[in-house]
């Protein structure tokens, strides 16, 4: 992907985040982690624009990048943290007008949700980091080697728990069901629908199993030899990949033709031939 259709899709990513933010989030006191929450927090407790209080957060968090991290780590996180809070003011300007009825909460937050995750997986693809904490994180791993996942989830929850104490429990109740769509919906965007089944298959009637997903579901067989770490005993193992439509097509004949057959079937999200 070129240079300049990355900036694009990330520019897309921060004005989506932005309406969320503006438009959901802040009106419902939704903390859902990351500076996006803190900011909703002294928005909340201090009066100070959001904006500002993204600026200062994502400024310090690029300063630590510098001195722990390196210049050409920070790059990749400099451009999000300097045009995201300008975005944000922006977006605000223009959703200032917009009303939403709150009598159903539930619907705004997994709406929300849903372009929260949008808005996550364009910027995921894009290859530039949202910067902001997540800096933390990767400052952690260098020194302290805690992977990144397991410190990011350690600071959101602190974040949202603190928002609990300023806005009540039902709201990080709220907070637990948009980032759980919202993480579904960024794999979503990162990995597309899976449409295809691939099926990883031991058994001891090899030829068969070969034979019916040959000539009866037309689809080709890789076998490849493994051995067992326990007896070490070879055994062939036969992969197939087939759509998705015809997964009980498959699993049925498996155990028709070897019921101790055994079997892994996982989603294939690309299949295509190497040229």
């Amino acid at each position: 992907m070129k240079k300049a259709s990355r900036i694009s899709m990330l520019v897309v990513s921060m004005i989506i985040s932005a309406i969320v933010y503006n438009l959901f989030l802040l009106p419902l006191n939704l903390v859902t982690g990351g500076t996006s929450g803190i900011a909703t927090i002294t928005h909340y407790v201090y009066l100070i624009r959001p904006s500002i209080m993204l600026f200062i957060l994502s400024f310090a968090c690029i300063i630590l990048s510098f001195m722990y991290l390196g210049k050409e780590k920070t790059m990749t996180s400099i451009i999000a943290c300097i045009f995201y809070p300008i975005i944000v003011e922006v977006i605000s300007k223009i959703t200032i007008n917009i009303v939403l009825d709150k009598k159903d909460v539930l619907l705004l937050v997994l709406f929300a949700a849903v372009l929260g995750g949008i808005a996550n997986g364009l910027m995921y693809k894009s290859g530039y980091s949202n910067g902001g904490f997540p800096i933390i994180s990767q400052i952690i791993y260098k020194y302290f080697k805690i992977p990144v996942v397991k410190s990011s989830l350690v600071i959101n929850i602190i974040i949202v728990l603190l928002g609990s104490i300023f806005f009540g429990t039902t709201n990080v109740l709220y907070a637990i069901i948009y980032l759980y769509i919202n993480s579904i919906i960024v794999d979503k965007v990162l990995l597309g629908t899976s449409k295809n089944k691939a099926f990883y298959i031991m058994t001891d009637k090899e030829e068969k199993v070969k034979k019916y997903i040959t000539e009866n579901l037309n689809h080709t067989v890789t076998t490849f030899e493994v051995k067992g770490a326990y007896k070490e005993e070879k055994r062939n193992i036969m992969l197939t990949v087939i759509p998705s439509r015809e997964y009980f097509h498959l699993t049925e004949g498996i155990k028709k033709i070897d019921d101790k057959a055994f079997f892994i079937v996982t989603d294939s999200y690309q299949v295509e031939n190497a040229k």
